[in-house]
């Protein structure tokens, strides 16, 4: 039997459409972490052990460790193996605690001991990249930043939001192409959209509320098949 023929190339949406789609979402998602947090020392630590981690074992390793630490000297005084032992049930764990204690001591050194509010300085503490510090920006300081996880760059080329390689290309492009009145939202917009409805595997079409705005190509067959 003959190999099914691929899908084609999903076609890039119209400014029109992107405009719809964020006005559709706007009205249907609250945008808002799913991380739990309340300073920016906690959203920050919360942030660096999201990497490759989902947000719900996230959440059941920092309710315990915020008993014990709520500010950088506690970190420090817990050392990397306490650390461990709260959060050995996340992938990495040992070079998270690693991270986290190394950006402890960076920012009593350093900043003074508060999380600082621009790129540059927040990717020069460890266990910092680029998304880390546009989610830190966006959530803490209400920036308008885009932090590309694994959701966002498969939502954006998927639907023909954008095309690209790299989650910094696909980062360059949405802002870009997001309307400025939906920028700083958009970062969670799409996010949850892509967590519980254009999942990875099996994306919810017939449940979709910005199905009308989608280039998907498989977006009819996967409707038709759950008729």
């Amino acid at each position: 039997m003959a190999n099914a023929s691929p899908l084609p190339k999903t076609r890039l949406m119209t400014q029109r459409a992107i405009a719809a789609f964020f006005d559709t979402l706007s009205q249907t998602i609250e945008p808002r972490s799913e991380l739990n947090w309340k300073t920016p020392l906690d959203l920050t630590i919360a942030v660096v052990l999201s990497a490759q981690a989902t947000d719900v074992s996230v959440n059941k390793v920092t309710g315990p460790l915020w008993q014990r630490c709520r500010t950088t000297t506690d970190y420090l005084e817990l050392g990397e193996a306490g650390l461990r032992e709260y959060i050995k049930s996340i992938g990495l764990f040992r070079n998270k605690a690693k991270a986290i204690i190394g950006l402890c001591a960076k920012l009593q050194e350093t900043f003074d001991d508060r999380i600082p509010a621009n790129r540059e300085d927040l990717q020069s503490l460890p266990g910092v990249g680029r998304k880390t510090a546009n989610v830190i920006l966006n959530v803490v300081f209400n920036q308008p930043t885009l932090a590309v996880d694994t959701h966002i760059f498969r939502v954006a080329n998927r639907i023909g939001l954008a095309a690209a390689k790299t989650p910094e290309a696909i980062e360059k492009i949405l802002v870009k192409k997001i309307p400025e009145k939906h920028l700083q939202a958009a970062h969670h917009y799409l996010i949850l959209h892509g967590r519980y409805t254009c999942k990875a595997r099996r994306p919810l079409c017939e449940q979709c509320t910005v199905w009308k705005c989608c280039n998907y190509p498989a977006k009819s067959t996967n409707v038709t098949a759950t008729q």
